[in-house]
């Protein structure tokens, strides 16, 4: 590695170089105060390190390095036959419980580093390489992780120090485009086809009677408990997880964030019946985790009415996108979403178990079968 950039890694964010924040404007995901949440709400199983990147004295670049331990938790998921999910999770433990990302597990999208504008991205990835060795060296990971990065990115990877990584790609990041002429929900709803118009009205007629409002920070705090057991209701059945979040997550989110961080709950006769958060991002929101009653979703049709209320929010506060994630990819493409691919790089500590790693990703990365829509008039 011929880099000129050093780089210093640090655990607690009161440690941080100065001149942080000033690149973290970038991407908030970065910023001290989100790291102040993962300090003190992070999951029970990760553990955060920071790492600046200097050319000579001047801070050049900062990025995330999270460990993720699955060893702690009792299940992956269970969305298999019965063998297969053993298979599965004994592969894990024994090959690859011990998780070092060089960006973030908890989202979807690049947020692994960023640099000011004079810096060289492929020496930032150098010396990140540099960086994850030496954590490795002390953590003894399983598996060294850069995620996640688009298709244009890819040419700064194509360097010696990634030759050995296996390139790989899962379930794509479903990102909703605003159109620019777009002043209310109506401009969005008047550009749908007439099948995806009578969904709209449909799933907006099926909640008649549910009220929706943004919490403060005393009703998160007062609505915890509730909140929580609707988020652990949505995690436990998804089709796989590798953290649960702890229960003051929300409540330190909202504190630290303030204004950036909004959870909106969803009340039938003044309980809580369901919720989801959104994250301001620079020119992107962000949504993040959500919860409900099962019962009450299916026959209200909550989820697809959040996806429109995020719509809708996104529109009224002039985004320019929303990045809704890698779930439920049907029913997001059904209201606008583009897939659109994303490319990590992963290698593992014992070179023996590197010529099989993409085989055994691909047998333990969870399969999910969607049909692309296309809602929009032509």
């Amino acid at each position: 590695m011929t880099t000129k950039y050093t780089y210093q890694i640090v655990s607690e964010s009161q440690y941080l170089p100065n001149d942080w924040d000033s690149i973290a404007q970038a991407n908030i995901f970065l910023s001290t105060k989100y790291l102040q949440v993962l300090e003190s709400a992070a999951p029970a199983n990760m553990k955060c390190q920071y790492i600046g990147i200097f050319n000579q004295e001047e801070l050049i670049g900062i990025a995330l390095a999270q460990f993720i331990d699955l060893s702690h938790l009792e299940s992956y998921g269970e969305r298999d036959k019965k063998l297969k999910t053993w298979v599965r999770n004994y592969l894990f433990s024994q090959f690859s419980s011990k998780l070092l990302f060089i960006g973030n597990n908890m989202l979807s999208g690049q947020n692994a580093f960023a640099a000011k504008d004079q810096a060289s991205i492929p020496e930032i990835l150098q010396t990140l390489k540099k960086a994850a060795f030496e954590i490795n060296q002390h953590s003894k990971n399983h598996l060294t992780s850069f995620k996640d990065f688009m298709p244009s990115d890819l040419p700064n990877f194509d360097q010696a120090v990634f030759k050995k990584d296996l390139k790989f790609t899962s379930q794509p990041n479903m990102i909703f485009e605003i159109n620019s002429l777009w002043n209310q929900e109506d401009d969005y709803v008047n550009g749908l086809t007439k099948k995806y118009r009578d969904q709209y009205k449909r799933s907006r007629n099926k909640a008649l009677g549910i009220e929706k409002r943004k919490l403060t920070l005393d009703e998160i705090e007062d609505q915890q408990d509730i909140i929580y057991d609707l988020y652990l209701h949505v995690a436990e059945n998804a089709p796989f997880n590798t953290f649960y979040l702890p229960k003051n997550h929300f409540y330190v989110l909202k504190e630290k964030l303030k204004d950036d961080f909004m959870l909106y709950g969803y009340f039938i006769d003044g309980k809580l019946i369901g919720f989801n958060t959104l994250i301001k991002n620079g020119k992107s929101l962000d949504t993040y985790f959500l919860g409900y009653d099962e019962k009450i979703q299916k026959e209200k049709m909550l989820y697809l009415n959040m996806l429109y209320d995020m719509i809708a929010c996104g529109i009224s506060l002039k985004f320019e996108n929303i990045i809704f994630g890698r779930t439920a990819l049907e029913i997001k493409s059904s209201v606008g979403a583009i897939d659109t691919p994303m490319f990590g790089f992963m290698r593992h500590s014992q070179p023996s178990i590197n010529q099989f790693l993409g085989r055994i990703f691909n047998y333990l990365e969870p399969e999910t079968a969607w049909k692309r829509r296309s809602p929009y008039k032509q």
